[in-house]
């Protein structure tokens, strides 16, 4: 199992739809505002300002719903998100309706994702106060802050490496229609220095959340920590699936799980790309399968030069 980020093609149960700035020819056809979620992009020798400025013109941006901004950089990216976000809320009133916002849609042919420069997101939360999801990947000057925001349901954080300080914010935001948390914590070769303290804190400060169903804490070199952590959550209790995927847990990692909390009542649980020996995972099967806990349980793949070597699914 090897996840590479690739573009959204759903959004915010949309489909993604790619907005082009006109050439010479006629416009193309546009479909109704709130059907699609609108991907934004820079194109050669089109400028994002530019493409932003368009879609103003030409959509009726006060229909639309979701929005997704891809790469913004027409050669390389040279001062980070800020720039775009500046644009975004600026003109945040022209998108009254707007639920769902995706920052950084960017695959590896652009930029791989431990590249990606973001900003203070948390701005886009200030200016939306019926946001109810955020989406963003890469976490290179990621900024959130502690804030209250009462609409927000989905939250999503893919990265290769995400540090602690926005982990610790998180944990310090009220939050209280948060449906499905999603974060990648990654390597610390990347950035991704999040401690077993760091993540416990989170976990703790999600009892505050009580409509909380889907807890992701992904891609992590500390999975076996997380598991360990998770184990004993009481937040636990209330969800219906859970994902500890693309990290490196192993077999502690596994006992974990199950001397800890009963995970019986889950819908779904994904430990996919792990490092457990096939006894471990026949025993997972065993304590939670005939529950119907639907078990995602596919190994990593081992490295032909270093079999014993663990990694994360998503790095660089």
């Amino acid at each position: 199992m090897r996840y590479y980020p690739s573009h959204l093609t759903r959004f915010h149960d949309l489909p993604v739809h790619d907005f082009h700035a006109p050439g010479d020819g006629p416009a193309p056809q546009l479909p109704a505002p709130a059907s699609v979620a609108w991907r934004l992009t820079a194109e050669w020798e089109v400028p994002f300002e530019q493409v932003w400025s368009r879609f103003l013109s030409d959509v009726r941006t006060e229909e639309v719903t979701a929005l997704v901004v891809g790469a913004w950089w027409e050669e390389w990216d040279e001062h980070g998100i800020n720039p775009v976000l500046d644009l975004l809320t600026a003109e945040a009133h022209r998108l009254p309706r707007l639920r769902a916002l995706f920052l950084a849609d960017v695959e590896s042919e652009e930029t791989e994702i431990s590249w990606i420069r973001q900003g203070d997101a948390g701005r886009v939360l200030r200016v939306w106060p019926g946001l109810r999801e955020l989406g963003l990947r890469g976490a290179e000057d990621l900024v959130l802050e502690p804030l209250r925001h009462t609409e927000l349901r989905t939250l999503r954080i893919e990265s290769g490496g995400l540090p602690p300080a926005p982990v610790r914010a998180l944990a310090a935001c009220d939050l209280p229609a948060l449906r499905r948390l999603e974060l990648w914590l990654g390597t610390a070769w990347y950035g991704g220095d999040c401690t077993a303290a760091d993540v416990r804190t989170l976990v703790a400060s999600l009892g505050t959340c009580p409509e909380l169903r889907h807890l992701g804490l992904r891609n992590s070199d500390i999975q076996d920590d997380i598991a360990a952590v998770v184990s004993a959550a009481p937040v636990v209790a209330g969800l219906e699936s859970l994902d500890l995927s693309m990290g490196v847990l192993s077999d502690e990692g596994g006992a974990a799980l199950l001397t800890g909390q009963p995970l019986t009542h889950l819908r779904s649980l994904d430990l996919g790309h792990h490092f457990m020996s096939e006894e471990m995972t026949d025993r997972l099967r065993e304590a939670l399968e005939p529950h119907g806990v639907s078990l995602t349980l596919t190994p990593a793949r081992r490295r032909g030069h270093r079999p014993e070597q663990r990694y994360v699914a998503v790095g660089e």
